[in-house]
């Protein structure tokens, strides 16, 4: 029987940064993603960094202070994924209604985000503290627009004078992850996709773990010291069905669903706009030629129904930005739509929005057997969430090393935070036959390691067949062998977002490759029995 310290149940963002984490110090681990990673939250996430302007105003102020003072660390070590963004945060002169008792008046007063849109008063005092919390010197602070002047107020309403622009950033989420996943293997992991635990037994010395590879039927069974419970959305009942405890921490199920439209403007800010209702929406400049508009919160009924994003959400997003551009968005402006499933910790919230974004790790024994199971969390905090796992982990199994993640660079990410155009030139430089936009792409998908995909071609013919959108056979290579990919739609829809651009005959074509591709080889993994058979 394979053995290992650590079996890491989940492969979002979360399980993968504990398992890199874990690797980094020296622990033997093994990730099982019953999916392909990032397959469900975490690539359908608003591809954020940041604090979380609005959760200041239901007093999350560590959550707050703990996310900004990530986004400079998380920069620092992934500068071809993330980088910096400023939000333009109109305001409004008029007011959803007015209070009628003195009562109502003083809640007005003290909470003013109940009564619709914040007054400028409200906005200013949380964006200085908002600049406050934050810190750090990467990230340039908050600044007063005038929209008549600016060209941020071009695509906006007349009526929109005044506004205040801050910094946030912005990540691609998906890549996040499986680099994540790529530099715990890297380091020694096990990372296995479309892998699901399908029995975990406890006994003295751990657990004793079956899994099932979803593709082949294939089993394996794997003796850890220690399970951590990274599942997300099904994290109560990996608890309750798998770990077979009683669960004392309960999940809320929100649902969050966004559109992209052909882009609505030209210039390369997003906005942070407020709605009557309280809540907000960004429209964010999305692949060169779209514009990302979310998001929604909608509590979902269970983590095995897929989430989608329903034509009243559409209508919502469509009237909710159409308030604000000149030229309104439609339903039949909408290209492309995804929703996403966040597990909340539940903290008896009234409503979806006000449901907490903080996470709880919780450690328990089975029969001795150490269990960490992970509630909540959002994709700006995850490295401080392994951090923290890191630290439970230590106290059930002793002899864990210390922090190290801070600033260390995910695979790609080893040039400066202001160092993607000189990378690009270079790019250039080294495949003169090389597209400009291909080039960007490539570097700001894989960073330095575009080398490794265009490295000894001497033109594009070189770089074998091209399945569409300028994707090509080296590309899919490098993606299955080092980046876990193995459909079509881990490679369109979340190594990359080709699937915007590409035919349905297309992605057709690039399946069939990458299943041909898989067929050849026999199998390598140990351990690997028939379903039904003995290990």
């Amino acid at each position: 029987m394979e053995r290992t310290d650590l079996l890491v149940i989940g492969g979002g963002i979360n399980g993968c940064g504990i398992a890199r984490d874990a690797a980094g110090r020296g622990l033997q681990v093994v990730l099982a993603e019953m999916g392909d990673l990032a397959g469900a939250t975490s690539s359908a996430s608003t591809k954020l960094f940041h604090g979380g302007l609005r959760y200041l105003e239901y007093f999350e102020i560590r959550l707050v202070r703990e996310a900004l003072q990530e986004r400079e660390t998380l920069l620092a070590a992934m500068p071809h994924i993330s980088w910096p963004m400023r939000f333009v945060l109109p305001l409004h002169t008029e007011m959803r209604f007015e209070p009628k008792t003195p009562a109502s008046r003083v809640i007005a007063t003290l909470m003013p985000w109940t009564r619709g849109r914040r007054p400028a008063w409200a906005i200013r005092a949380g964006l200085a503290l908002y600049d406050r919390l934050g810190g750090g010197s990467i990230l340039p602070g908050t600044r007063r627009l005038d929209l008549a002047r600016d060209p941020a107020g071009k695509p906006l309403k007349p009526g929109l004078k005044t506004a205040y622009e801050y910094s946030d950033c912005w990540v691609e989420d998906a890549r996040l992850v499986a680099l994540n996943a790529r530099d715990a293997a890297q380091r020694g992991a096990t990372i296995l996709t479309r892998t699901r635990v399908t029995a975990a037994v406890p006994h003295s010395g751990g657990w004793h773990v079956t899994l099932r590879d979803e593709t082949t039927g294939e089993t394996r069974q794997i003796a850890a010291r220690m399970l951590v419970n990274a599942a997300g959305p099904w994290a109560a009942e990996i608890v309750e069905d798998t770990v077979q405890q009683p669960g004392r921490d309960k999940l809320r199920l929100v649902r969050g669903s966004h559109i992209v439209v052909p882009r609505l403007y030209d210039h390369d800010r997003a906005y942070f706009f407020q709605g009557d209702d309280g809540r907000i929406v960004f429209a964010i400049p999305y692949e060169g030629d779209y514009t990302l508009i979310g998001t929604t919160d909608a509590d979902h009924p269970d983590p095995d129904t897929p989430p989608e994003c329903t034509p009243e959400e559409v209508a919502y997003l469509c009237d909710f930005v159409s308030r604000y551009f000149e030229v309104p968005v439609t339903p039949g402006d909408v290209v492309w739509t995804y929703s996403g499933v966040r597990p909340l910790h539940a903290e008896g919230e009234g409503s979806a929005t006000a449901a907490s974004r903080d996470y709880v790790l919780r450690l328990s024994r089975n029969k001795g057997a150490p269990v960490l199971s992970i509630f909540g969390g959002k994709i700006t905090t995850y490295r401080r969430l392994a951090e923290g796992a890191l630290a439970r982990v230590d106290e059930a199994l002793g002899g864990v090393g210390g922090p190290w993640t801070a600033r260390v660079p995910l695979p790609g990410g080893d040039f400066p935070v202001d160092g993607f155009a000189r990378e690009v030139e270079r790019r250039r430089a080294a495949t003169p036959w090389l597209e400009a936009r291909q080039a960007e792409r490539l570097v700001r998908a894989y960073g330095t390691d575009a080398v490794r995909i265009t490295g000894g071609a001497s033109g594009s013919q070189d770089m074998g067949e091209v399945f569409g959108a300028g994707l090509t056979e080296r590309e899919v290579d490098w993606l299955m062998e080092h980046e876990f990919a193995r459909r079509a739609e881990d490679v369109v829809w979340r190594r990359t977002k080709l699937g915007l651009r590409m035919s349905p005959e297309e992605v057709q074509r690039l399946d069939d490759w990458m299943l041909a591709r898989q067929a050849v080889p026999a199998r390598q993994e140990q351990g690997l029995t028939t379903e039904g058979q003995s290990a």
